[in-house]
């Protein structure tokens, strides 16, 4: 308590000491032998009010010691048990884990890795893919603010996302504790493979293939690409220790339709430590038609440059830029999108109108919206020639087909002129249009379906810059363009619905996510939400078969089928309720690109080190980085003195016994008649 507060609980002892000699004995004219028991009760009842309003508190000062996070990272991919250094990772956590210096300095956080970071201090190095890059991410926004080290106990051979190498915050320094054994072997490795998913049958599609070799003698390999039985392409290779690296570039045939599986490989005389990265495999699907795209405007924009790179990002689409007066170049189209038109489409609005060909309408500012409307139905617009800006607002009850929201919210405003834009008829919205935040209930993209004609709408221009925002947010294309093609696929199907829709690959690697999406429509085709989907999955060779339900998204049906080995596997969609079944097949290849390594990847985690200002240790040397570590002076603990005051009395319970005090006091006066 502070000097103040004694103070005045003496001054209450005092008053209330005075108030009750006064009530009492001063101003009493008789004295009786309750009188002294009546002065008690007044004396303890007035100082229990002073007690009350003063409300005396306990100052409490005790020290807080905050100690600076270590944060101690362990590679938990497969790599490790590949590179037989999964005990040395182990022994080398719990020597830094449990270090009595370092657990005085620091506070130790344990985490593990492999394509995502969890909290974790156990280790069973099965990760599929190793991603250092999520690392990076999740360590600044777990400390943030902080001037902390970290420690990664890792091999350095990254499998997925981006270059981790200037990922991590250079405030923060990094030690990695390099695993794995750094002697050079002989190796030859198919490095990487860049093909395209999808070839035109009767064409020739290219082979990107990329070779390594690691070991200090000169050496002549044999690489071949061939399937089944069959050696479509076979070369030799020469390296040496001055020549690390071959780039082929190769062109094979694709004379057979349908899923088509490919087998590289390379091979010497000599023997290897690790034969798995010498052979790669790889499927491309054969397609005999390309379905052709034109794009008709009046006018330059990099609208159509984005929209041209956009839709051409699946090999099956070919996109032709048309002028409006160039009429006879569209036989071959079989989609058409029309940018910002005007009078002069008069004829090609006239085209599809007999030909039933489907259409995308992009407009913008100068677009002739009094034109629109005598050429459709399905929007009305009554526009001003002021210009105005449109942010967009997802609609996840959209049903025609499935998409994802990728950030609609985020992305740059379209242009287009003020007014207003409403439906008429069978009209589906999949994002409506905002000004600064508030919404205007008009469509800003649409869809739109009459007489067995399908349309799309785009209301705005400047559209090239939500592909951007999306390479921005994403570090890829590939969402965006996916989005762009599922409204080209939209316009592009056949108009008969079907009730079970459903979007899967042919085939996929292993180790990558395997996910099968479904959507199941009722007799009025709109989206089921209670349908009820189940999938079952069995493998050609072995004949084993495992059921799974779907779970539902926001509009849409999904499986994912994570943790299937390598093989080829039939299965078949189930809609409970109707019986309604859909069925396919994929492929999973036999690729562990965990497997992949030899080495350490010292170079990348030396380089780690010093865009950090911290240092790379090996396996050797953790003593070295312990001491390292304790004899760093930037990391200081924080000494804080936490004062907590507490109340002396209870409130509640002191105003009860000064009641009850009061109370008795009046009884005994009452009962003596001292009223």
């Amino acid at each position: 308590m502070t000097t103040n507060t004694i103070f005045l609980l003496l001054l209450s002892l005092v008053i209330a000491g005075g108030l009750s000699y006064f009530q009492y004995y001063f101003k009493a004219k008789s004295k009786s032998k309750m009188t002294l028991f009546l002065a008690l009760l007044r004396f303890l009842a007035i100082f229990g009010l002073f007690v009350l309003l003063i409300n005396p508190v306990l100052t409490k000062n005790a020290l807080e010691v905050t100690k600076t996070p270590l944060a101690l990272v362990v590679d938990n991919s497969s790599s490790i048990t590949a590179l037989k250094s999964e005990k040395k990772v182990e022994e080398l956590y719990k020597l830094l884990a449990s270090n009595p210096a370092l657990q005085e300095k620091f506070e130790i956080q344990s985490y593990q890795f492999d394509t995502d970071l969890k909290i974790s201090d156990k280790f069973d190095f099965k990760g599929k893919q190793t991603n250092l890059d999520q690392v990076a991410r999740n360590l600044k926004s777990i400390n943030k603010n902080s001037v902390y080290p970290t420690v990664i106990i890792t091999d350095g051979n990254q499998t997925t996302g981006n270059d981790y190498v200037y990922r991590f915050d250079p405030a923060n320094k990094v030690y990695p504790l390099v695993v794995g054994d750094t002697t050079t072997f002989f190796d030859l490795k198919i490095n990487q493979l860049n093909v395209n998913k999808y070839a035109f049958h009767k064409n020739k599609f290219p082979v990107e293939v990329f070779l390594q070799y690691s070991g200090g003698k000169s050496v002549t390999a044999d690489f071949s690409i061939a399937q089944g039985n069959s050696v479509l392409v076979k070369e030799k290779v020469s390296f040496s220790a001055s020549k690390k690296t071959a780039t082929l570039n190769l062109l094979l045939p694709a004379d057979k339709v349908g899923l088509q599986i490919f087998k590289a490989s390379i091979s010497s005389n000599l023997k290897e430590k690790n034969n798995y990265n010498n052979v790669k495999n790889f499927a491309v699907e054969i397609i005999d038609q390309k379905s052709t795209i034109a794009i008709v405007s009046a006018i330059n924009h990099p609208d159509i440059a984005a929209l041209k790179r956009s839709i051409e990002s699946n090999a099956q689409r070919k996109v032709i830029l048309v002028k409006p007066n160039e009429i006879n170049q569209l036989q071959e189209a079989s989609i058409l999108i029309l940018y910002q038109p005007t009078a002069v489409f008069k004829p090609i609005f006239d085209n599809t109108k007999l030909a039933g060909t489907n259409t995308l309408i992009i407009t913008g500012t100068n677009t002739d919206f009094n034109f629109l409307n005598q050429q459709q139905n399905s929007l009305v617009f009554k526009m001003s020639g002021q210009r105005e800006d449109y942010l967009s607002e997802f609609q996840s009850q959209f049903n025609l087909f499935a998409v994802d929201n990728i950030g609609f919210e985020n992305f740059p405003p379209l242009q287009n002129l003020f007014g207003t834009i409403t439906t008429n008829g069978n009209v589906s919205v999949l994002l409506s249009s905002k000004i600064r935040n508030v919404s205007t209930n008009a469509p800003l993209l649409a869809f739109a379906e009459n007489q067995g004609k399908r349309t799309a709408f785009l209301l705005g221009e400047n559209s090239w810059k939500w592909r951007l925002q999306s390479h921005i947010d994403q570090q890829s294309f590939s969402k965006y363009d996916i989005f762009t093609d599922k409204i080209i696929q939209f316009l592009a199907s056949a108009t008969t619905k079907k009730s079970l829709v459903v979007t899967h690959e042919s085939f996929y690697n292993s180790g990558e996510a395997i996910i099968i999406n479904a959507q199941y429509f009722n007799k009025n085709y709109e989206f089921d939400e209670k349908a009820r989907l189940t999938i079952t999955v069995t493998n050609v060779e072995t004949k084993q078969a495992k059921n799974y339900d779907l779970l539902k998204g926001n509009n849409s049906f999904s499986a994912n089928l994570d943790g299937l080995q390598a093989g080829k596997y039939n299965f078949t969609i189930k809609e409970l309720n109707s019986n309604t079944s859909y069925s396919s097949h994929f492929e999973i290849l036999d690729f562990d690109i965990e497997k992949q390594f030899v080495n350490p990847d010292v170079s990348k985690l030396e380089q780690l080190a010093l865009q950090t200002n911290g240092k790379a240790f090996f396996q050797d040397q953790a003593d070295d980085l312990i001491k390292t570590l304790i004899e760093n002076k930037e990391y200081k603990s924080i000494e804080k003195n936490i004062s907590t005051k507490t109340p002396i009395i209870d409130w509640v319970w002191l105003l009860i016994l000064i009641a009850a005090l009061l109370t008795t006091e009046w009884f005994v006066r009452k009962y003596n008649g001292l009223l």
